[in-house]
């Protein structure tokens, strides 16, 4: 009884099976796939490095005398020309230096020349002729050395640029070299960042010698940066701990958009002559390999590998795996199985890409 009951029970699983395989066969040929062939197309894709925007000329202004912060003429964040008074430490001490100064240096050229009447008439001696003036010059650059002590004490900006955030407040007793703020010209822009050893290699090789490679500027709000900029400078080390090579870029920018300390991303422009693009969606991955369907003369599905050389928003540039005449599956992947018969409409290439949307599985 039981072998008559399992002989019913693998019949049955024999016409089910019988069944399922002819309704997806009859299912494949009822339902109608679309079909495409990779874009053979010239492609200019930009790779992206993170990056630090820096001020060409970023520097800290502190004090070169002690006293009081007498007066700030300027404020946080306000663009100043060069020259231009921004601090001024109280004087009044550096003021009656000079004033010594000045009196001791008049004192010592009367005396010196008086000194030459003498010498002249042969009353004295040259030698004594000659200590007058070095008295002369010692008093002289003592003044001058009053008057540069006094300057100090009138901070002004080396050039032009936006002042920074203030570190002391008017009244402040300063100690020599206290930090006062910082200066930022930001009418050029120093943008570093970093490329793996690999990549700077293939940049190294395709860069024409003496040649600026011009590179564009992702700013933080994901907007680009309306100016282009051009790489100046490769460090001379690699960092060892990172494995990467540092870039230096100048960005010119004439309405002062970036400042000192802000990031963003760096993309260099690399073209592709003859990249072969597909639809991401025409690839499934197993085990870590990127597959398509590819539809034979008989209108029978093979799965086969593909390299992917690069990766764009919802497309693919291959590498190797295809041709430019090979037809792939662009909808229904999950729908069929591999050596499976078709039936397809044929979409040309341009309009899939321009359309991608519209092919959504």
């Amino acid at each position: 009884m039981k072998k008559v009951l399992l002989s019913i029970s693998v019949i049955a699983l024999l016409i089910s099976v019988g069944c399922n395989s002819k309704h997806n066969k009859e299912h494949h040929e009822n339902a109608k796939f679309l079909v495409t062939t990779p874009l053979k197309k010239d492609t200019i894709i930009s790779k992206d490095y993170v990056c630090q925007i820096r001020s060409i000329q970023h520097i800290e202004l502190r004090a070169l005398e002690k006293g009081y912060l007498q007066n700030i003429y300027v404020d946080e964040g306000q663009f100043v020309k060069k020259g231009q008074l921004l601090f001024q430490i109280m004087p009044a001490m550096y003021q009656a230096e000079l004033q010594k100064a000045q009196a001791e240096a008049n004192f010592a050229e009367i005396e010196y020349q008086n000194t030459k009447v003498l010498a002249d008439s042969n009353i004295v001696s040259a030698n004594e002729l000659a200590l007058a003036k070095a008295k002369l010059q010692k008093a002289q650059a003592e003044m001058s050395m009053a008057q540069v002590h006094l300057d100090f004490t009138s901070i002004k900006a080396p050039f032009d640029g936006i002042v920074g955030r203030f570190h002391v407040r008017l009244g402040s007793l300063l100690d020599e070299g206290e930090l006062l703020t910082e200066l930022s010209d930001n009418s050029q822009m120093w943008v570093y960042f970093n490329m793996p050893e690999a990549e700077y290699l293939d940049y190294k090789t395709e860069i024409k010698k003496d040649s600026l490679q011009q590179v564009y500027l992702l700013m933080a709000n994901n907007k680009p940066f309306e100016h282009p900029g051009v790489i100046e400078t490769i460090e001379s080390d690699f960092n060892n701990e990172t494995g990467n090579i540092a870039f230096r870029a100048n960005f010119s920018n004439p309405k002062k958009l970036l400042r000192h300390g802000e990031t963003g991303s760096i993309q260099i422009p690399e073209t592709h002559k003859g990249a072969l693009i597909i639809p991401q969606k025409a690839t499934f991955e197993i085990l870590d390999y990127q597959y398509v369907f590819v539809v034979d003369k008989n209108n029978i599905i093979q799965s086969r590998k593909i390299t992917i050389e690069e990766e764009l928003p919802h497309l693919y540039i291959i590498k190797d795996g295809l041709s430019v005449n090979d037809k792939i599956l662009i909808e229904g992947l999950r729908k069929v199985n591999n050596k499976d018969k078709i039936v397809y409409d044929f979409v040309k290439p341009e309009e899939v890409l321009s359309h991608l949307d519209l092919y959504a599985e």
